[in-house]
Parts: structure tokens; sequence; C-alpha cells
């Protein structure tokens, strides 16, 4: 019986690892709105964990695809240094508050990014 779960969890796994890589491939980011919810819901992993991860996930996936924009040249790499610059210390910055925050307002401020996000492409 145990054996057919791991499968099943395994399968899930693998169709919400497709999914994730599609929409980030395609949109160019955006998977680990999907992400970390699979990590919390499905993989029962802690918020501060399953945000952690999503970004590991999410690093392999926006290199492979990046490595495509390349090679079709659909990147502007003028506005990709620019921009890069700031989601490096960004990125530090928001690492180390994932550390220090409490879990609730990491979910809060989450759920209100998607939202706000949501909003945004509506309007």
């Amino acid at each position: 019986m145990k054996h057919t779960k791991n499968k099943k969890k395994q399968f899930l796994a693998v169709i919400f690892g497709s999914i994730i890589g599609l929409i980030n491939g395609f949109f160019g980011g955006g998977g680990g709105m999907i992400c970390v919810p699979f990590f919390e819901r499905f993989a029962n992993m802690q918020t501060k964990n399953a945000h952690a991860t999503t970004l590991c996930v999410i690093l392999p996936i926006s290199v492979v695809s990046s490595i495509i924009y390349i090679y079709n040249n659909d990147l502007n790499f003028f506005d990709l240094s620019i921009v890069t610059v700031g989601a490096i210390v960004g990125g530090i910055i928001g690492a180390f508050a994932l550390k220090k925050l409490n879990s609730k307002i990491i979910r809060f401020t989450f759920a209100l990014i998607m939202f706000i996000a949501g909003i945004k492409m509506v309007i």
C-alpha cells in the first residue's frame, strides 16, 4: 500500500513539475506561484522550506529557458544587465528575510503579491 502511495505522489510531483516548468518557460517566470502551494499542500513542507525549495526548482528551469531565449535572440541584454544587479541584491535580502520572518507573514505577503499580480494582469 505504501509503495502505491509513493508512486501516486511521484506521479503527481512529475505532473506539477511539468506544469511549473511550462508556466515558467512560457511566461519567463511565475512557476513559483504554483510551486510553493504544491510543496506546502502536497509535499507537506513548512512555508519557509517551500519557498526556499521553490527557488532551487526555479533556478534550473530559468537557466534552460534562458538558453532557449538566447538561442532565439529574444533577450535585451542591456535591460537584463541592469535588472540583474537589483535582482541579485533583492534575492540576497529576501533570502535573509525569509529566515527571520514568521511563516504567517510570509504566507500573507505571498498571497497579497499573487493577488495584486492577478489584478494587475486583468487591468
